[in-house]
Order: C-alpha cells, then sequence, then structure tokens
C-alpha cells in the first residue's frame, strides 16, 4: 500500500530503503506520470524506495496564470501512483514547504532561464528552480526523475545539480503521448472538442520537422551513393536509376536544409493551424542546442531540441522533438 505522507518529519521517519528515486508533479496524474513512475520502480529495485511528490508550487505561476485552475486531484493521484509502483506520496501543503511564507533566498535560472519558456513567462523557471531545491532536499534521493515534454526544465534542473553538487542522478524519461500524437498533459482536459483539434498542430509540426529532418538525410545519403563516374553513370542508365540519382542530387541541392528545413517545414503546420477556429495562438517555435536553449545554426552537428508553444483558447500548452544533425560528408 502506497503511504500518504503530509509532512517532512512523515517523510524522514520512513525507512528509505536500498535506493530511493524520486518523481515529482504537481498533481493531476496521468499515463505521462505512471511511466515515469514506472521507471523509477525500475531504477530503484525491489529493494528500493519511489517517492512521488504532490505540490501544486505558487512561485511558478506568473500573474494571470492557472493557478487557483490547476487541477486537485490527490485521491486519483495516490492511486495512481500506486498503480505504477510507489511507495510513498509526499503531498505538502504551501506552509509546510514554505514555512512562514514565500522565501526570501530564491535560485536564479540564469540565462538559459530567461529563453523561451522564461521570456514567456519571466520568472517561472526561478521558482521551479527554487522547489525542485526544496523538494530534492526534503526527500533526499539517489535519482530524480523528469518527463522530457519538459525540456527546458529537465535542462535547467540539470545544470542546477551539476552546477551546485546537488549529488544524485537526474534522469529524463521519454514523452508520453495519446493515439492522435497530442502529448500527454494535466492541462489537456480544459480542452473543448474542437480545440483540441486545433492544439494537434503543435505535434504535427513536430512530426513535420522531424520528417524533413529525415528525408533531407535520406536525400544527402543517396546522392553521396551516386558518385560522378562514367561507369556508374552507364550502369545506372542500364538499370533506369539515372533520373532518380539526378533527382536525388538536385532535391539535395534545391530544398531548404538542415535546422532551416526543419523549421521551415514545422513552421507551415502552425501557419495553417492559426487559420483555424479556433485558432492557434503560437508563443514560441526554436530549434535548440539542449545545453542553453540557443537557437542551432546551419552548420550545427549533434543534439538538438525542436521546440513549442502555443495557446488554444485560455489553454497553453507545449512539447519538443529531439533531433540529431550528423555532420555533412
Amino acid at each position: 500500500m502506497t503511504d500518504l505522507l503530509r509532512t517532512s518529519g512523515d517523510l524522514h521517519a520512513r525507512g528509505r530503503g536500498d535506493r530511493r528515486a524520486v518523481v515529482m508533479t504537481m498533481g493531476a496524474l496521468h499515463e505521462g506520470h505512471a511511466a515515469l513512475i514506472r521507471t523509477a520502480r525500475e531504477i530503484a529495485g525491489p529493494g528500493g524506495d519511489v517517492v512521488v511528490t504532490v505540490f501544486v508550487n505558487p512561485l511558478q505561476f506568473g500573474a494571470g496564470e492557472d493557478l487557483d485552475r490547476y487541477p486537485r486531484t490527490l485521491d486519483s493521484d495516490v492511486k495512481i501512483a500506486e498503480q505504477a509502483g510507489a511507495d510513498a506520496v509526499f503531498a505538502p501543503s504551501v506552509d509546510e514547504v514554505y514555512p512562514g511564507g514565500e522565501p526570501q533566498v530564491r535560485l536564479s535560472a540564469g540565462p538559459m532561464g530567461e529563453r523561451l519558456e522564461g521570456a514567456v513567462r519571466p520568472g517561472h523557471f526561478d521558482g521551479m528552480l527554487t522547489v525542485v531545491a526544496k523538494l530534492l532536499h526534503l526527500t533526499r534521493p539517489d535519482t530524480a526523475l523528469f518527463g522530457q515534454k519538459d525540456a527546458q526544465q529537465l535542462a535547467l534542473i540539470r545544470r542546477m545539480v551539476r552546477d551546485l553538487n546537488f549529488g544524485m542522478e537526474i534522469v529524463g524519461v521519454p514523452t508520453v503521448r495519446e493515439e492522435d500524437g497530442l502529448a500527454l498533459s494535466s492541462r489537456n482536459r480544459f480542452l473543448a472538442p474542437e480545440e483540441r483539434r486545433t492544439a494537434l498542430a503543435l505535434s504535427q509540426a513536430l512530426f513535420a520537422g522531424r520528417d524533413r529532418h529525415a528525408a533531407q538525410e535520406a536525400l544527402r545519403a543517396r546522392a553521396r551513393e551516386v558518385p560522378a563516374t562514367r561507369a556508374r553513370a552507364e550502369a545506372l542508365s542500364a538499370i533506369g536509376e539515372s533520373r532518380a540519382a539526378a533527382d536525388a542530387h538536385a532535391v539535395a541541392k534545391a530544398a531548404p536544409s538542415g535546422p532551416s528545413g526543419v523549421r521551415a517545414a514545422a513552421r507551415l503546420i502552425l501557419d495553417e493551424a492559426a487559420r483555424l477556429r479556433p485558432p492557434l495562438a503560437l508563443d514560441y517555435l526554436a530549434l535548440v542546442d539542449p545545453s542553453d536553449f540557443t537557437e542551432i545554426q546551419d552548420d550545427f552537428t549533434g543534439e538538438a531540441v525542436l521546440a513549442v508553444a502555443a495557446r488554444v483558447g485560455t489553454t497553453r500548452l507545449i512539447d519538443n522533438i529531439p533531433l540529431t544533425f550528423g555532420a555533412a560528408s
């Protein structure tokens, strides 16, 4: 049975097991959270301890944001956590986390925290890092797990843990999606049916960018396989491939390539969604280096994140996918 704990004293009185893995949430748990908890269970092992925190942090909600509207579903949260393998749910009050009121000392997310989500929601990441730091100290895990859907948040937490020597492992777990591709989010429940249809443009834009990238890589590989030699040209002509080879060269050269092509493909979907009813109101589309969340250039090589954020009606959603850009041959 999963224990429901309300105070840090209750939490510290529990045995830790061989290894503690912590999943931090703001509640309203869904299958995406369950995937995090199941991964935590695997990491902790049968002799370990899995703790799920449920805390709606007021510091990371700005003026006019949905703090009061954010769903509170603790009873069902505990059931979902138990079914996924959690040993305890730590659901402290605001007074328990911030005794005496809002903290006078807070963490700063620095320049990375001022980009993308940080630019749209000033101060959000300072509040997020402050509560994550507090909950890490309170729960004292060996491993803490976070969803890759919140890619910028995950990058900042990893940076904080590294820069400030927290001495624990941070694990990112892949985004869980619904059958239609929409990334699972506690805010999806606020979407009316017609709003949900518009919201699908977020994942569709990301997939279009991913597919453009895959097509560009395939065309470049195809072009490299067709050297400009007479013997090869004659062989290609004999089996009817010369036109295909020429097309591969031409398309690889003419189509927007690399990061520019990825952005263009995603932007096309988002522009179309802006004309729907209800429309999609884009906050940003970005293709960034995950180490600092700055935009990448067309000669970039390595891991990248294609990220999008938008509003549909009164609901704000974010999504992203990872991409890898290899060195040109």
